[in-house]
């Protein structure tokens, strides 16, 4: 945890925290901080700042806070990624939120099973805490858009077309492309759309071409999605 990320409702008076639960553990085993201590603070969707230990209890910590520095600034990339099995999904979404991305929308594609669309990680509990630790890592508050798409042809026909026009570049992973990912533009927004392991399919490619996508290689190896992603974004930051 590089960042305290509190809610309106841990406020008990103005300025007066009290945390309890699994960052109060967090806090008590792993960071240890001592009476009139500071760790870094934010609070949810607003400003960044400075916490100070008032007291320890058995089941939680009273802290007097001060927010008065805005969060990171948020990448410019909107990232359209093919629905992952659950454990790849959850390393994709805490590596681009980390990487400063507020956008995400997670598509269907040929090579998705349909049984990752019920998995449990899709739950509004479990996505909130992924969310949740990715911000504590990274030291920033703001939470992303997620917008999940079960059919890949009407968002790729209605909806991505859209992004696109609205971009200053736009981008595919394809590990069969020539093309290198280019140098990102100084300003505007970045399309980039990654695909399922074994990537997407012709039909697929063709139609991420046809709707203003670039087909980009990062080179001759081929990455796992979950790495790939990662790698995509680095070259866009």
């Amino acid at each position: 945890m590089n960042l305290l990320l509190i809610d309106q409702n841990d406020f008990t008076a103005p300025g007066k925290i009290l945390i309890s639960g699994r960052r109060f553990l967090q806090l008590r085993d792993v960071i240890k901080p001592q009476i009139g201590e500071t760790i870094r603070t934010g609070i949810k969707n607003g400003n960044t700042g400075k916490a100070a230990v008032l007291e320890f209890h058995d089941d939680h910590v009273v802290m007097e806070t001060v927010l008065d520095t805005p969060p990171p600034a948020p990448s410019p990339v909107t990232l359209v990624c093919a629905m992952q099995r659950p454990l790849t999904f959850k390393k994709i979404l805490h590596g681009a939120l980390t990487m400063g991305v507020k956008k995400i929308h997670f598509i269907h594609a040929a090579k998705v099973e349909k049984s990752y669309w019920q998995s449990a990680v899709l739950r509004d509990a479990e996505l909130d805490l992924e969310i949740r630790l990715a911000l504590e890592q990274c030291g920033d508050t703001v939470y992303p858009e997620l917008e999940f798409h079960t059919r890949f042809k009407p968002f790729a026909e209605d909806i991505l077309p859209q992004l696109v026009e609205t971009s200053a570049l736009a981008l595919f992973g394809h590990p069969r492309a020539t093309t290198p990912v280019p140098v990102p533009p100084e300003s505007g927004s970045i399309i980039l759309a990654a695909g399922p392991e074994g990537g997407f399919n012709e039909f697929e490619n063709t139609v991420l071409e046809e709707a203003g996508l670039l087909p980009v290689t990062l080179g001759a190896r081929v990455l796992r999605s979950e790495y790939a992603v990662t790698a995509l974004l680095a070259k866009l930051s």
